[in-house]
């Protein structure tokens, strides 16, 4: 819960989407967006990552445990990529209106064809599962709708305050930098315990 509310926290592509709806189009289209891209976008991620998962596991217990192995180090390659890289996730506000419907739609688009959510999701996730437990899909799921559940909430703060909390995140590329690398040290730490204790289900 901390690791994907922390992730959520610093300003990326979802949330400079939603700052920009709010700003541009008021917090119910901002909210709507949002829904899109958590809702949305996991009834689609979900399934899919649960059903490759369990079929993995079934198929060889000695490749999930690769699948960890990778997913920690790729959380650690990610959270570098925080650190080092500099703040690029601006996004343009649009004054024009926007349908609900198209809103809701657009938040699902931007989420789907962003691969750093279901990259890290697939990285993550199964650091968390129990192989011998119960249903692994079902894990995956619950794990995966937690996750969806505070990007809601972390989203949707945002798109309450995107009138006064947007502008002044949107006009200082240092504070989104900074915010950037807080959230890109938690998260080297967090793989490298995941490579030392083996996974964060033990």
């Amino acid at each position: 819960m901390g690791t994907v509310i922390l992730m959520q926290m610093p300003p990326g592509p979802d949330s400079m989407l939603v700052m920009a709806r709010g700003i541009g189009q008021g917090s119910s289209v901002a909210l709507l967006t949002v829904l899109g891209m958590t809702v949305g976008a996991g009834m689609v991620q979900l399934p899919l990552i649960a059903l490759g998962v369990t079929t993995l596991i079934k198929a060889s217990p000695i490749a999930f445990a690769a699948l960890k192995w990778m997913g920690a180090a790729y959380l650690v390659w990610m959270g570098a990529r925080l650190i080092f890289s500099a703040s690029d996730t601006s996004v343009e506000q649009n004054k024009r209106p926007i349908r609900p419907l198209a809103a809701a739609l657009d938040g699902m688009i931007a989420n789907l064809i962003n691969p750093w959510p279901i990259a890290f999701m697939v990285a993550f996730l199964p650091q968390f599962v129990d192989p011998h437990g119960t249903s692994v899909a079902l894990q995956l799921l619950m794990l995966g709708t937690t996750q969806k559940a505070t990007g809601v909430l972390v989203l949707s703060a945002y798109a309450l305050a995107s009138g006064s909390v947007g502008t002044w995140i949107m006009a200082r590329p240092r504070a989104r930098l900074w915010q950037q690398r807080i959230a890109g040290v938690f998260i080297v730490g967090l793989g490298l315990r995941m490579m030392v204790g083996g996974g964060a289900s033990r």
